[in-house]
């Protein structure tokens, strides 16, 4: 039962890690398409805007998703991590570079070396989540076992690949839709229709390499497959194509209010439709989620402490975004700065 319990933990945490963590990859996606150094200018300058309050804060939970794994279930972390050491070393690398490129770039002096920074930042978005969902699509198909070897052919499958196209696209149309927002609370409405028109599209290509991975899971990944196309795992679906219809129209509308809420709904019903599939399983077909718990007395600590974070952390992270997308997060502009100077000399 409480192995169950933390199963669900995991599966939240990783919607949210998904949900958070997708909008700044996204972010860094239009930062890689938004062109040469004149016409992708404003655009930037709105990413770098958006994003410097809390993009920091969106790792807190991919740490506790590493947590959760570790402790709660270590012969299904042992395992993925020994199977898919490569596209996840390549993913964590990829976090570590976006980072710096990010704080990086705006204090460069140096053209040259803000363009460097900014590429880093730029590509290293892009290929994070692709490599996360190459690995998470390794998972599903069942190509993670206790005697499987690390191989290209356990992350570089159709199902592993079209996870990774699927995350991209998914993490590009969070990325357009909250700086669409972003613009409008700026007052920028170019860059509101520059972005809504980048949402629609990143939210049709969702689409389509939805329905493609959920044909190619037919043969690929069948229990996955089955378990998209019944019960649970079938609601979480419809859900998400609600969302993804509720979603298109909302953008199209003049205010696109909840148009956030939407897209957000949209990843966060996929990801969890993906792990409300692989019931029982952990790792499909070969390790549930009693097979890969640990000790009873572990996962009760466990539960302990993901109820002290869910009293603590979790609510501080929301207010975190909540303060952030309704603008009370702003830093201080040189002007302001120099006006607050010269009041205190006076």
């Amino acid at each position: 039962m409480i192995a169950g319990v933390i199963a669900v933990v995991l599966l939240i945490v990783i919607a949210a890690y998904a949900c958070g963590g997708g909008t700044d990859y996204g972010a860094g996606f239009w930062d890689l398409t938004a062109g040469g150094a004149e016409r992708g200018k404003r655009p930037r300058w709105l990413i770098d805007h958006a994003m410097e309050p809390v993009w920091e804060v969106n790792n807190v939970w991919l740490i506790f998703v590493l947590v959760v794994m570790w402790t709660g279930f270590p012969v299904f972390f042992q395992q993925v991590f020994t199977t898919m050491w490569l596209p996840l070393t390549l993913a964590a690398l990829g976090i570590v570079l976006r980072g710096a490129g990010f704080a990086l770039r705006k204090p460069a002096r140096r053209l040259a070396g803000r363009r460097l920074y900014g590429a880093v930042f730029a590509v290293a978005s892009l290929l994070t989540p692709f490599f996360f969902g190459a690995a998470i699509g390794g998972v599903a198909s069942g190509r993670v076992s206790a005697t499987t070897t690390a191989s290209t052919d356990a992350w570089a499958n159709p199902t592993s690949l079209l996870f990774g196209l699927l995350a991209v696209a998914a993490t590009a149309m969070l990325g357009a839709v909250f700086l669409a927002a972003d613009a409008r609370r700026f007052g920028a409405p170019d860059l509101d229709g520059y972005f809504r028109r980048r949402a629609l599209g990143a939210l049709a290509a969702v689409a389509v390499l939805a329905v493609i991975t959920l044909i190619v899971t037919h043969g690929d990944a069948p229990h996955v497959w089955h378990g998209l196309t019944h019960g649970v795992g079938l609601v979480f679906v419809i859900v998400a194509v609600v969302a993804t219809l509720a979603t298109a129209w909302l953008l199209t509308r003049p205010s696109a209010d909840w148009s956030r809420v939407a897209a957000v709904g949209v990843v966060a019903s996929a990801v969890i439709a993906w792990g409300m599939a692989q019931r029982p399983y952990l790792i499909p077909t070969s390790l549930t989620v009693a097979q890969g718990a640990g000790a009873h007395t572990t996962l009760r600590w466990l539960g302990l402490v993901t109820l002290v974070a869910v009293v603590l952390v979790f609510p501080a992270v929301a207010l975190l975004y909540w303060l952030d997308t309704h603008g009370e997060l702003e830093g201080l502009t040189d002007a302001e700065l120099q006006r607050g100077g010269a009041g205190d000399e006076g």
